[in-house]
Parts: C-alpha cells; structure tokens; sequence
C-alpha cells in the first residue's frame, strides 16, 4: 500500500513539473517575442537605429529577465531528472536577477545605505557562488549530457 502511495506522488510530482516545464517555455516564448518587438519598435522609432538610455536599459532589463527564466526552466530540467536542486544553479539566477535590478536602477533616488546593501548582496552571491563552484565535485558541476554514451 505504502509503494502504490509513493508510485502515485512520483508520478503526480513528475506531471506537475512536466506542466511546470509548458509553462515556462511559453512564458520564455513570450518574453523573447516581446524582447524582439520592443527592440524594433524602438530602433525604428525616430531617430532611427539611435536608442536612449532609458531605452537601453529597459532592453538590457528585459534581456536578463529571459536569462533568468532560462536558467529557472534548467533548474526545472535538472530537478526533473535528478531530483535535486542544485544550489550552483539556484546562486546563479539570484546573481542574474541582482544584476538586472541593479542595472534597471536609479541610482540618483537611491540612499547610500540602499547602494552599500544592495553591493553587499551582490558580494555575498558572488562569495557563495564561488564557494559552491570550489567545492562541488568536477564532475558534478559539468553537464552530465556530456557524459552519457550512445
């Protein structure tokens, strides 16, 4: 009784994250057709093919967010495969998403104290993400698709 419990639970956990998967992949889609009508529209509106800075920043922002959608649909991947979280993955998006929000800000209406923690998140990701990458064994951190024989 107990294995038919935990088959059924396997089972539902896997259509959940195959749903999940859909889910992101159409998000991803839509983002990225959004990201290519925006930098259009925004090149061919006057002066043609010269983008402001605000402009700029709002595509770099809207890139990073794919970027970051990317690396959540990886992480649903891997979790669907080996069902673990692979904390490597998990710092990478937290610097991603950091990085993005840094380079939407402005600066100007910001505090001192908002500037000092907001490097100091930054520091610390990168701090983690370092020690995660040096202690992780090298042939855990590389793609195991690299690996597999035909």
């Amino acid at each position: 009784m107990k294995n038919i419990i935990f088959t059924v639970l396997d089972r539902l956990e896997n259509a959940i994250i195959l749903i999940l998967m859909v889910l992101m992949t159409a998000v991803l889609l839509l983002a990225t057709a959004d990201l290519v009508y925006l930098i259009i529209t925004d090149i061919l509106t006057p002066p043609l093919f010269l983008l402001e800075i605000r402009e700029i920043l709002e595509i770099f922002g809207l890139f990073l967010l794919v970027l970051v959608g990317l690396e959540l649909l990886e992480t649903i991947r891997i979790y669907l495969k080996e069902h673990v979280i692979r904390l490597q993955v998990v710092f990478e998006i937290a610097l991603i998403t950091v990085v993005r929000d840094v380079i939407i800000l402005d600066l100007k209406k910001l505090s001192g104290v908002s500037l000092l923690g907001i490097g100091g998140l930054i520091i610390t990701l990168a701090v983690g993400y370092y020690l995660i990458h040096k202690t992780l064994p090298k042939d855990r951190d590389e793609d195991p698709e690299q690996h597999e024989t035909p």
